[in-house]
C-alpha cells in the first residue's frame, strides 16, 4: 500500500479539486450519453395535420406502405419518427 502526502494543500482545497474533477468528468459523459426519449405516437388526425394532408391521404400512404401503422384496440397510431423519416428529399 502506498501513502500519499499532500503538502501545502488544505483539506478544503483538496475537496474542491476533487469536486471540480468529478464535475468535469460528468460534463464529458453528458456529451455522449443522452437519456432516451419515449416513443411518440400520433393519431391519423395528427399525422394529417403534421403533413398538411387529408386523412384519406394518410390512409392511402398507409395502404401503399409509405407509412407504417400500429394498432391498439380500434385506434391506428403512427410512430412520429417513422413519419418524419418517410419524408424524402426530391432532387430536381
Amino acid at each position: 500500500m502506498q501513502t500519499v502526502q499532500f503538502i501545502s494543500v488544505t483539506p478544503e482545497q483538496l475537496k474542491n479539486q476533487i469536486i471540480e474533477g468529478v464535475k468535469s468528468q460528468l460534463e464529458d459523459l453528458k456529451k455522449f450519453y443522452q437519456p432516451k426519449e419515449p416513443k411518440k405516437y400520433l393519431t391519423r388526425a395528427e399525422v394529417s395535420k403534421m403533413l398538411s394532408v387529408d386523412i384519406s391521404t394518410v390512409h392511402n400512404l398507409t395502404k401503399r406502405n409509405v407509412l407504417e401503422k400500429y394498432q391498439i384496440g380500434g385506434r391506428c397510431l403512427y410512430l412520429r419518427s417513422q413519419v418524419e423519416n418517410s419524408i424524402v428529399k426530391v432532387n430536381n
